[in-house]
């Protein structure tokens, strides 16, 4: 599912408990909230996945909301390699922030 910035700031005082900042090969990162047992992705108001040029751009984008913990998660290509079998391999999560409960 996503959501807009606009739709997040319409919510009354939305509590994000997980941002995740996805890296897409080093260059762009889209943002993944947990909101309400859900996940959602930022969008624009056409629908289409916000593109940033660096974690710190989403961060500030976000700063205005009350959000539990960040994550950088850069996915592995490794799994990629020619002549290498299939296998599933899990992402590399960096904290980058946390609240205490």
């Amino acid at each position: 599912m996503r959501i807009t910035l606009d739709q997040l700031r319409t919510r009354q005082r939305p509590v994000i408990d997980l941002l995740e900042i996805l890296s897409l090969e080093g260059q762009h990162y889209m943002a993944r909230l947990s909101l309400d047992q859900q996940q959602l992705l930022l969008s624009d108001k056409n629908g289409n996945t916000s593109l940033f040029r660096s974690s710190w751009q989403i961060q500030d984008t976000l700063a205005a909301f009350d959000i539990r913990e960040t994550q950088v998660v850069h996915s592995s290509a490794y799994h990629e390699m020619v002549g290498m079998e299939p296998a599933k391999i899990e992402p590399l999560r960096i904290r980058v922030q946390r609240q205490k409960p």
